[in-house]
């Protein structure tokens, strides 16, 4: 760390609600600047470990760059948009948001842009404060036995879908990823977007922006809409394409629009202000004190667990998701035997097997692969190995990853076995199991030799001609280097045969002392293991 605290450093570049702060803790020394201003942020962002930013913050490939010990950046909010997730993921930096602390209030938002829209409510607002009593002019309609199309029936669609029945209105929506029955449960039908644009009195948009999404609602889509619909774009700017729409409203085949969204923002100049029924906010969709504080909570809790070498759920970054509780001891297990598997295998594996056996399968384990293949770089790559981009190492590296799972474990409650194959065929297979209700982590097996064993930062595997004598030549020559042997396990098939004896000692052994060891014990296979 940076400090002379040793704490970790978080840099929070824009405005957060004190409950942020709060949540952080005090194990962290916090700085603050302004990350709009480029010529602050970049000398800011070069010695921390944690940025936490909003939307005008950009953490691009240079911001990633001037980052020399980054390890983590949290957007206190949803989109991404100002955030180069490629580059932090190829620097081992974990990208993390907080994707549901504004679903209630960007629903509540799109149902006030629609009532608005509906009953011409800040015209009539605008106007009366203007010194203007004009009610026939701002009459508007009702939302009871209107259709309301949702395109996008997710987590924001689904709360504007529920809401918005309770005001009468029949509700279909867009969505080819979700089912019909679980639309139905919602008391949604579900329809393809053109059957959705011919019958909606309202439609509303909640969908990401994809380049599938993208002008989506586009001029085609405009000439097929009844010329009385009001259309509400709260989710993301350019999903509705702003030259279509204020063409359809000039030419009358819209009635009306509620905006919030817009395709370049700031937009304070667009031809869609001229018109009275049209009704515009500035990208308030997560504006509210409660949002802002559930977003900041969210990512402070992320960054916590990001600085402690944990994987953070909410990472868009990395691969795995909700972690289980009875799978998350096996992740340090897991990463160690990775680290193992490298040092006895002593080069990097064309295919590594990772093997889950046991109770835990009835979980996602997936993380744990992840977890095995952080190990498995560790110690062989110059630059930070993080749960981020191990995946892209074994990627560049052509290794092939594939998980097993099984719920058989005849020997214990749960194994994690990492196993890869050389480039020359061998085979080499480490194996480790929790054991007890403080989970002491232990290997189990190496390659088919059974061992009982529990780990330690350092350890030495050798494997050698089964013979008297072998044992104490070991301790000798270990003795005679001042090292101390803490735990020794000697396995083998059959006497006479080859034995594997794996040893926990002290301290690191050097190289010219497992030379020795190998040249007196008379074998090659000499592996030393650490792990601290």
């Amino acid at each position: 760390m940076s400090t002379a605290s040793q704490k970790p450093v978080v840099l929070i570049a824009e405005e957060l609600s004190p409950a942020t702060v709060d949540a952080l803790g005090p194990d962290f020394e916090i700085r603050h600047c302004n990350g709009a201003d480029r010529a602050e942020l970049l000398p800011a962002i070069a010695d921390v470990d944690a940025i936490l930013i909003r939307s005008a913050t950009k953490v691009d490939a240079e911001a990633v760059a001037a980052a020399h010990q980054l390890k983590v950046v949290a957007r206190a909010g949803v989109g991404l948009d100002n955030v180069d997730v490629a580059a932090a993921t190829k620097a081992g930096v974990m990208v993390v948001n907080a994707p549901t602390s504004n679903i209630v209030t960007a629903a509540e938002l799109a149902c006030g842009l629609l009532i608005s829209t509906a009953r011409n409510i800040p015209q009539a607002n605008a106007a009366l404060k203007n010194g203007e009593w004009k009610r026939s002019k701002y009459t508007g309609v009702e939302l009871a036995e209107k259709t309301l199309g949702v395109v996008g029936l997710g987590r924001i669609g689904a709360l504007v879908a529920q809401r918005m029945s309770a005001f009468g209105m029949k509700v279909v929506a867009y969505d080819p990823y979700v089912q019909p029955a679980r639309a139905a449960q919602m008391g949604v039908k579900v329809l393809s977007l053109d059957e959705l644009l011919a019958v909606s009195d309202f439609i509303t948009v909640h969908l990401p922006k994809t380049p599938e999404t993208l002008g989506l609602i586009d001029d085609e889509a405009l000439h097929k809409v009844k010329p009385s619909v009001r259309i509400v774009n709260a989710a993301r700017g350019g999903i509705v394409d702003e030259e279509a729409l204020y063409s359809a409203l000039k030419e009358g085949r819209v009635a009306g629009a509620g905006l919030d969204v817009y395709a370049k923002e700031p937009c304070t100049d667009s031809p869609l202000f001229q018109f009275d029924q049209v009704v515009a906010t500035p990208h308030l969709g997560a504006s509210t004190d409660e949002a802002q504080e559930k977003a900041g909570i969210a990512v402070a809790k992320s960054v916590r667990l990001a600085l402690a070498g944990e994987l953070v759920p909410d990472a868009v970054n990395v691969q795995g998701g909700v972690i289980a509780e009875d799978v998350k001891p096996g992740l340090p297990l897991a990463e160690k035997l990775g680290r193992i598997f490298t040092a006895l295998a002593g080069e990097v594996a064309v295919r590594l097997d990772v093997e889950v056996y046991g109770e835990i399968t009835q979980h996602d384990v997936k993380v744990l692969e992840l977890s095995a293949l952080k190990g498995v770089f560790e110690d062989v790559i110059d630059e930070t190995v993080s749960y981020v981009n191990a995946p892209l190492f074994a990627q560049e590296r052509g290794v092939e990853v594939r998980l097993t799972t099984s719920s058989e474990s005849p020997d214990h409650r749960n194994v994690v076995t990492v196993r890869g194959t050389l480039g020359d065929g061998e085979e080499i297979s480490v194996s480790g199991t929790l054991a007890g209700p403080k989970h002491h982590q232990k290997i189990v097996a190496i390659g088919e030799y059974t061992v009982d064993l529990a780990l330690a930062d350092h350890m030495i595997v050798l494997r050698y001609e089964d013979r008297p004598g072998v044992v104490g030549t070991v301790g000798r020559v270990l003795g005679e280097a001042g090292i101390n042997i803490a735990g020794m396990q000697v396995s083998r098939a059959v006497a006479g045969g080859e034995a594997l004896a794996v040893l926990t000692v002290d301290d690191t052994v050097p190289q010219n002392v497992l030379s020795e060891v190998a040249a007196e014990v008379g074998t090659a296979s000499v592996r030393s293991v650490n792990l601290a």
